[in-house]
């Protein structure tokens, strides 16, 4: 590989090139996945800046542990996990501060976004959607729709029953679809009734 080009290749050839010590492909594969590690954390709830600092730890983690990464499942979606993992970690441990020993589980914490009546706005997009969910769906449908985790795995990661986390993913998704509907398909849906 020339030095003045970045490196290139599909992303498992790039991780193993990383995991031999090529810090120029690990590069490449934050350059491809940064922009997505960062919307994650965003969806799940954190501000920009936080977002961006998580993705950077993140990215830091998956270097140290890039040999782990064998090419079974996408890189983002490797990538998106660890990143997930450290927001959760950091929503329990700011849980603990807040709330001291009251909260058992993130799901307790059901914080909803004041943002106001959306209605009147021409056009809803899915971030202030999943704004107007609460934190325990917020969380749920990110982490299982976002992150690619499977119920189980956000069920353990949050400390909660699966049935929960089915629950919050089922109002939460029925939440956003509502809220996402086109105005024109709910009249006609009301037609229709």
């Amino acid at each position: 590989m020339g030095m003045d080009r970045p490196p290139t290749g599909h992303d498992v050839e790039l991780a193993a090139l990383a995991a031999a010590g090529d810090r120029r492909a690990y590069g490449e594969l934050v350059r491809r996945h940064g922009s997505a590690v960062r919307g994650l954390l965003r969806r799940l709830g954190a501000d920009s800046a936080t977002a961006d600092d998580l993705a950077q730890d993140a990215f830091i983690t998956g270097f140290e542990q890039v040999a782990e990464f064998r090419g079974e499942g996408a890189f983002g979606a490797w990538i998106k996990k660890i990143a997930a993992r450290l927001y959760l970690k950091k929503v329990k441990r700011e849980a603990r501060l807040i709330f001291s020993d009251t909260v058992e589980s993130v799901e307790e914490i059901t914080v909803r976004d004041a943002s106001g009546d959306t209605a009147a706005a021409s056009r809803i997009d899915l971030d202030e959607a999943l704004k107007t969910l609460s934190r325990g769906e917020r969380l749920c449908v990110s982490l299982c729709y976002g992150a690619d985790w499977s119920h189980a795995e956000a069920a353990e990661a949050l400390n909660i029953p699966i049935g929960t986390v089915k629950s919050h993913v089922k109002r939460g998704l029925d939440k956003l679809r509502a809220k996402l509907a086109r105005p024109e398909e709910g009249t006609r849906r009301e037609a229709r009734g």
